[in-house]
């Protein structure tokens, strides 16, 4: 049976452990790899550290990157892509150029009798209202009009600082597990199911962490992607069981029931 895979938070155009050119390349090995077994593949958000797209401008860089999906694409095989909070600004450029959809909520799959609830994951679950409402901001259509404006150099550069010192706010322990009481999205997992919507799969990305989570449910697991800055990690899906594995590093995972 062919695979499905899930893979997010590539953020190509900064740089973390590898390169940003490096991880590019990193990123088109495995797509080389996965693709002959490939039922489809869902890159669920931020497969850029800062993505706009101008009506006549596209970002500089990613070519390798866009040439595998357009040979891919080409070859037949379905590709799904999410916008992130990194790259929310995208307006047709995918779909036009390489035909390939692009979701910005959260979508539910049914794929070979296995139900899917899929999203990036930003803005999802409690706290965090400050993003919230910056979001809002980001996604109105005038805030994106008058960015539009900005030159594609600025605004590129202002972007990108914005990232960097969003990233290095953040409290180096909140990148690790924080236990089931304060980790937000499983939260929202726990709260969809209360609204009677019970996935075999939750998949999500933004957490930057690989978790594999059974719910008190008993049988819903929330999957997190994990990233490709540090641990190069997916998700894929054989028809039978959703796993996460790692490409060219090894890696842990957070779980709660796999031994």
């Amino acid at each position: 049976m062919k695979k499905t895979f899930f893979a997010s938070d590539f953020h190509l155009g900064a740089d973390a452990r590898l390169t940003s050119a490096e991880r590019e390349r990193q990123m088109v090995r495995w797509l080389d790899m996965v693709a002959p077994d490939a039922e489809a593949v869902y890159l669920v958000g931020d497969l850029f550290e800062f993505w706009f797209e101008y009506k006549t401008v596209i970002p500089k860089g990613f070519s390798r990157l866009f040439g595998k999906l357009a040979e891919l694409r080409d070859g037949g095989l379905p590709i799904f892509a999410f916008t992130g909070n990194h790259d929310l600004w995208m307006f047709g450029y995918f779909e036009q150029e390489f035909g390939i959809p692009v979701f910005k909520k959260p979508i539910q799959r049914e794929i070979h009798g296995k139900t899917f609830f899929i999203g990036h994951g930003d803005g999802l679950g409690p706290n965090d209202k400050g993003y919230k409402r910056m979001k809002k901001v980001f996604v109105h259509p005038l805030s994106q009009w008058l960015f539009g404006w900005f030159h594609p150099d600025l605004g590129t550069r202002l972007a990108n600082f914005s990232s960097q010192k969003s990233r290095a706010a953040t409290p180096p322990a909140e990148r690790d597990w924080l236990g089931p009481e304060r980790e937000w999205l499983l939260q929202y997992c726990h709260r969809k199911i209360s609204q009677g919507i019970e996935p075999d799969y939750f998949i999500f990305g933004h957490r930057h962490l690989p978790v594999d989570w059974r719910l008190e449910n008993g049988r819903s697991r929330y999957l997190n992607l994990g990233d490709w800055m540090y641990h190069n990690s997916y998700a894929v899906f054989d028809g039978a069981d959703t796993e996460i594995r790692f490409f060219e590093k090894d890696g842990s995972v957070v779980s709660n029931w796999r031994l």
